[in-house]
C-alpha cells in the first residue's frame, strides 16, 4: 500500500537532494583534485656537455627513454643553456659528461657550481627530493667513466636529491675509441633504459606525494 509523504518528509527529501547537488560544486571550488582529473606531467631535464657529439647522442637516447613512460615530458639542453626555471621546475635531472682526466668536464663542473653561485639552491636545498641520475662517455674501457658518474651523483647527493641508476651500476656509459668507435646500439639502449627508469621513479614519487 502506498503511503503519501508527510510535509516534513518531503522537506527532508528536498533538502537531501539539494545537498547532493551542492557538494560537487563546493568540492570544485575548494580546489580538490578528483581521481579522474589528469595528473600534471612529470618533467625530466636531460642536460649534457659534448664536443665530439658522442655524449649528445647518449643524451638523446636518454630522452627517448623518458618519453617511453606515459605522463612524462623531457627537456634536452646543453649545460650552459640551462636556466634556473629549467632546473627548479624539473622533477628529475639527468646529467651527462665526457670523461676528462677521470672526472666530469669543466663545463659540467661549472654547471653544478652555478646551482649555488648563479641559481642559489642553498640554504633552502631547492633541489631536495628531486630524482637525479648520470651518464658518461669515455675513450677507453678504463678511462674513468664510473668515477665521472660518481662525481655527478655526489654533487646531487650533496643537494639532498634522490639518485637512481639504470643501464649500468651507476648509470649509462659508452666507450668511444679503440675497438668501440662512436656509440653502438647497446650503449644507446643502456642510455634509453636510464631515461626510462628515471621517468618511472619520478612518476612514482609524484603519485606518492599527491596522496
Amino acid at each position: 500500500m502506498f503511503l503519501p509523504f508527510t510535509s516534513s518528509a518531503r522537506l527532508h527529501l528536498i533538502g537531501s537532494l539539494f545537498l547532493c547537488a551542492l557538494l560537487p560544486v563546493l568540492a570544485i571550488g575548494s580546489g580538490e583534485v578528483f581521481a579522474d582529473e589528469p595528473a600534471p606531467l612529470v618533467k625530466v631535464l636531460v642536460t649534457y656537455h659534448s664536443l665530439s657529439g658522442n655524449t649528445e647522442r647518449m643524451a638523446e637516447a636518454v630522452v627517448d627513454g623518458v618519453k617511453s613512460v606515459p605522463g612524462t615530458e623531457a627537456l634536452l639542453k646543453r649545460v650552459g643553456k640551462v636556466t634556473a626555471d629549467d632546473l627548479f621546475s624539473a622533477d628529475a635531472v639527468v646529467v651527462g659528461s665526457p670523461v676528462y682526466w677521470s672526472n666530469m668536464s669543466g663545463e659540467v663542473k661549472t654547471f653544478f657550481d652555478n646551482w649555488q653561485f648563479k641559481f642559489g639552491v642553498f640554504p633552502e636545498f631547492k633541489m631536495k627530493n628531486k630524482i637525479g641520475a648520470a651518464f658518461a662517455t669515455g675513450g677507453q674501457v678504463s678511462s674513468g667513466k664510473e668515477v665521472t658518474m660518481l662525481t655527478i651523483l655526489a654533487a646531487m647527493l650533496g643537494n639532498q636529491m634522490i639518485v637512481v641508476s639504470g643501464g649500468g651500476a651507476f648509470g649509462a656509459s659508452a666507450t668511444t675509441e679503440g675497438d668501440s668507435p662512436g656509440i653502438d646500439n647497446k650503449e644507446l639502449a643502456d642510455a634509453k633504459e636510464l631515461g626510462r627508469r628515471v621517468a618511472e621513479v619520478a612518476v612514482k614519487m609524484q603519485r606518492g606525494s599527491s596522496r
